[in-house]
């Protein structure tokens, strides 16, 4: 806990100064379905074109990257081969990156990028570093089934003494189960929710709200061999969130079974997706940025970490806001907009409630259950729909906040430029 003398108030954080961390870019990939238009690709090809673009970016506001102006790449990711960090540092210099830019892979679960993000602005205030990019990516049709739930695990600490411990491994679904049973959430609360998530997403989509953050991405199609016809490999565009159902009603998520228990009233409808995508986001120094003569878009004031019990790991974000607050001697009426993982409805439905926040304020362009939730990329997406939500409302301070496995809650403070 911070002495009171070192506690921030709104009127502090919102000030600008030379030394503060900002953003100056903040793209990433559409978000495919599982086994949708991302399913013949592989995570580093879309780590690759998320870090091109924003090279593509930089270098066309007039950043010298080859010179060096980018000293770190950070990049989340849960499920990725080889831990990330290889296959994520020959993205790196796929995309073109100098041999000197530095890389580290990160894993803290579902808040893997926003925590690439907290990283890397660490290492600015430091003075490590002078301008670095946060990245994440996770391909879960090609991840997923083999990687989601650790099966090489000590027999010895499977069965330790401590219950929770061995909830660590329980299963997502169940997790958001036990949310909705303990805090009295009901199959018809969670729907409705799923409903408006769709809803809001299909509106800010026609809009064009979320295009402005998307880079399209030209993918591999492959056709399988069919009796006379041989395979076929075809390129296509995906420049559009695939997930968004429009025509998600009340009567359609009724008609779902229950995913997780038999008695369950968590559903395909109502969870997030399985999803693919990738983000990054670059920071710099204050000063530095205006040397290059960069307008920076946002700026980064801290993030909190609370751990929670992981049967019910959902409720994370209702203890790391808190935690936000204090901290910065803040309170939820000094917050205009909320961008919350959409994990599950259950622990959404948890999270808004505890904190007393007005639902037209959190998720404005749709969340995961909609979008989809590559789980690496997530906290990368989070904010770039928060920045580019405040900016064209002209709103000023957001947060951004996740759940994740094994049981935490991870929060982030964002000022608009």
């Amino acid at each position: 806990m911070l002495p009171t003398s070192a506690r921030r108030s709104l009127a502090s954080i919102v000030q600008k100064n030379a030394s503060d961390v900002v953003f100056v870019t903040s793209l990433r990939t559409p978000i495919a379905k599982f086994k949708g238009g991302f399913k013949d690709m592989y995570p580093e090809e879309l780590l690759a074109h998320v870090l091109r673009s924003t090279k593509e970016r930089l270098e066309n506001l007039g950043v010298d990257v080859n010179g060096g102006a980018i000293q770190d790449i950070h990049t989340g990711t849960v499920l990725m081969e080889l831990g990330g960090a290889k296959s994520g540092r020959l993205a790196s210099l796929d995309a073109g990156f100098p041999i000197e830019t530095g890389f580290k892979a990160v894993n803290r679960q579902c808040a893997s990028s926003l925590q690439s993000v907290t990283d890397i602005a660490h290492s600015i205030q430091s003075g490590m570093i002078d301008a670095g990019i946060a990245a994440g990516v996770e391909h879960m049709t090609r991840d997923y089934g083999t990687r989601a739930i650790p099966v090489n695990i000590s027999p010895f600490i499977k069965q330790s003494p401590s219950q929770d411990a061995q909830d660590c491994l329980m299963p997502m679904g169940l997790t958001s189960e036990a949310v909705a049973a303990e805090y009295g959430f009901s199959r018809e609360q969670q729907d409705e929710f799923a409903c408006a998530s769709h809803a809001k997403a299909k509106a800010a989509q026609d809009a064009g709200f979320l295009a402005e953050e998307i880079v399209p991405m030209t993918v591999r199609s492959v056709i399988p061999a069919d009796g006379e016809k041989a395979e076929v490999t075809e390129e296509k565009v995906i420049s559009k969130d695939e997930g968004i159902r429009p025509q998600t009603t009340m009567a359609s998520l009724a008609k779902l079974k229950p995913a997780f228990k038999a008695d369950g009233t968590g559903t395909a409808g109502n969870s997030s997706q399985i999803s693919d995508g990738a983000s990054a986001m670059t920071l710099m120094r204050r000063d530095v940025a205006e040397s290059l003569g960069l307008k920076p878009i946002a700026k980064w004031v801290g993030s909190s970490v609370v751990g929670v019990p992981p049967r019910i790991m959902g409720v994370g974000p209702a203890y790391a806001v808190p935690a936000l607050y204090k901290r910065f001697g803040i309170s939820k009426e000094d917050v205009d907009i909320w961008e919350l993982n959409e994990a599950f409805a259950s622990q959404s439905l948890m999270v808004i409630k505890t904190l007393g926040l007005e639902s037209a304020t959190v998720n404005p362009k749709g969340g995961a259950i909609a979008l989809g939730h590559p789980l690496g990329a997530t906290g990368g997406r989070l904010l770039s729909s928060l920045i580019y939500e405040l900016r064209r409302t002209e709103k000023k301070v957001g947060i951004a906040t996740l759940c994740m496995g094994t049981g935490a809650g991870k929060a982030t403070l964002i000022v608009a430029e």
